[in-house]
């Protein structure tokens, strides 16, 4: 393996890009701004993707799937919304090419122009509401809890693979509830589906909380979040979801007939997750010799590697480890066994180090003698010597530790790096100096919020939703705060 990392500390940036290169996440492709995620990369989201669908269904959801063009016309009924998204839309505009008669190749037939343009989704809102307008009469109609997988488009500048790219993978939750109440339940319950599998799965903590006015999603009354702190200080946005009043009801005229059979507009709520929690499970776990996953989300929780010198050797490694399998799958662990003829074992130790697999079991003749094998753990690199007999139990709650290592360790860097501050220059020098997330007062206008983007370039990542000490002083100026809210700079 290549695996010359350049160190966290030296240039974090490269470090990442390097990393999902080298671990075989991702690539650049040949379209500007946009990635090929690789077989290994697409594992781990389908275990992502796997755990979150039962999450949803286990919570009422369905699956379907949406149109990926929307006509232009849509995007104008719901103004903020529109705004939102305007610069971010890849448009399309014809629907033909032809031979170019002056031998230039293939170019856009003038004559196959669309009549109404359709924008590749950026977010589907609009398509889906027009929907709901055909599927909602009544009150019995209600609640419409539906989620898709699916792929969608803005049009970003500066990309980064995972973090941000033009096209990328996500789900999209978009209910339909009689009412306000109902609504909101949802949205906070979405956000708390988010947290849990945040921190039970990948082993990430998350401050869960309300993003500022100008922070919301375009279109919403409300958004909630989750946060998370990168190893460089640097907060991510996890996860979204959004409380959306009537505002697309009544864009999209989705009424129905309560009880009493009046009129009304329905209340929806949007949330979703996308590719980016992977960049989120990189920067938070991985170290200078490369992935560490967590091994409720590791596609090969454990690798078997054999260590032989002749056919003998092989055929008696190869029977302790069959063995193995078969204990360790009976568990319902996910264990491979890598029997490559065409790498030699310390190549193997390498990439299995750099792709971050949870436990690496090597078995050598002296192994095959003694009744053992060799565990080593990738989170703290510990090796260690393990009767063969006693390897599927000892695997079990080794997995289970490690997973809650992982965690502890985050949660430990977090706390580490969460600051209070009082005053506008003590926030500035500790963002300076140490990053992280910062707990400060702030008056609540946007032009303070605008001002302290612009100096600083951190923004407020939410307002906690847990416990905080009330009111005091807004740290720019002086005006009343009713409490601390998060700062950071952020992806």
């Amino acid at each position: 393996m290549a695996k010359n990392l350049t160190s966290r500390e030296q240039d974090y940036s490269k470090w990442y890009n390097e990393l999902v290169i080298q671990a075989d996440l991702a690539e650049n492709s040949g379209v500007r701004g946009c990635m090929v995620i690789k077989p290994y990369g697409y594992a781990i989201w389908e275990r992502m993707q796997a755990e979150l669908d039962r999450m949803f269904k286990e919570t009422g959801h369905q699956n379907a799937y949406f149109p990926l063009f929307i006509p232009k016309s849509y995007f104008s009924k719901e103004a903020s919304h529109v705004d939102g998204f305007a610069k971010e839309c890849a448009v399309v505009t014809h629907y033909r090419l032809k031979n170019d008669e002056d031998g230039n190749g293939i170019v856009v037939d003038p004559e196959a122009k669309l009549e109404e343009e359709l924008i590749v989704r950026p977010t589907s809102e609009t398509i889906i509401w027009d929907t709901y307008r055909k599927w909602v009469q009544s009150y019995r109609d209600l609640p419409i809890l539906v989620n898709q997988w699916a792929n969608v488009v803005r049009w970003e500048m500066r990309t980064r693979l995972f973090l941000r790219t033009a096209e990328f993978l996500w789900q999209e939750g978009h209910t339909a509830h009689a009412t306000k109440s109902e609504a909101i339940a949802e949205a906070e319950q979405m956000m708390n589906v988010y947290a849990d599998f945040a921190e039970n799965y990948m082993a990430v903590p998350v401050v869960k909380g309300l993003k500022s006015e100008s922070e919301r999603f375009a279109g919403a009354l409300e958004t909630y979040c989750i946060e998370a702190l990168m190893q460089d200080g640097k907060a991510l946005q996890a996860g979204t979801s959004h409380f959306l009043g009537q505002n697309f009801a009544k864009a999209f005229d989705v009424k129905f007939a309560d009880k009493d059979g009046k009129l009304e507009h329905v209340w929806a709520t949007s949330w979703g997750v996308s590719t980016r929690l992977m960049g989120a499970l990189i920067m938070t776990h991985s170290d200078d010799n490369g992935l560490v996953l967590p091994p409720n989300l590791a596609p090969d929780q454990v690798v078997i590697v054999p260590i032989y010198r002749n056919e003998e050797q092989f055929e008696a490694v190869s029977g302790v480890a069959t063995d193995l399998l078969k204990q360790l799958r009976a568990k319902n662990i996910r264990v491979k066994f890598d029997d490559r003829d065409t790498h030699k074992p310390g190549w193997k130790f390498n990439e299995y180090e750099l792709k971050g697999v949870p436990l690496r079991i090597a078995i050598g003749p002296k192994d095959v003698e003694k009744g053992t094998v060799e565990l080593a753990r990738r989170d703290t690199l510990e090796k260690s010597f393990v009767s063969q007999e006693k390897v599927a139990t000892q695997v079990e709650g080794l997995l289970d530790e490690i997973q809650n290592n992982l965690f502890k360790k985050a949660v430990d860097f977090r706390e580490a790096n969460t600051h209070s501050v009082d005053s506008y220059e003590e926030f500035k020098k500790v963002l300076k100096a140490k990053g992280g997330f910062i707990l400060a007062h702030w008056d609540g206008t946007a032009e303070t919020e605008e001002r302290i983007k612009n100096e600083t370039k951190a923004t407020i990542r939410c307002l906690p939703l847990s416990e905080n000490e009330g009111a005091g002083s807004c740290m720019v100026t002086g005006k009343p705060s009713e409490r601390r809210v998060l700062f950071a700079k952020a992806y």
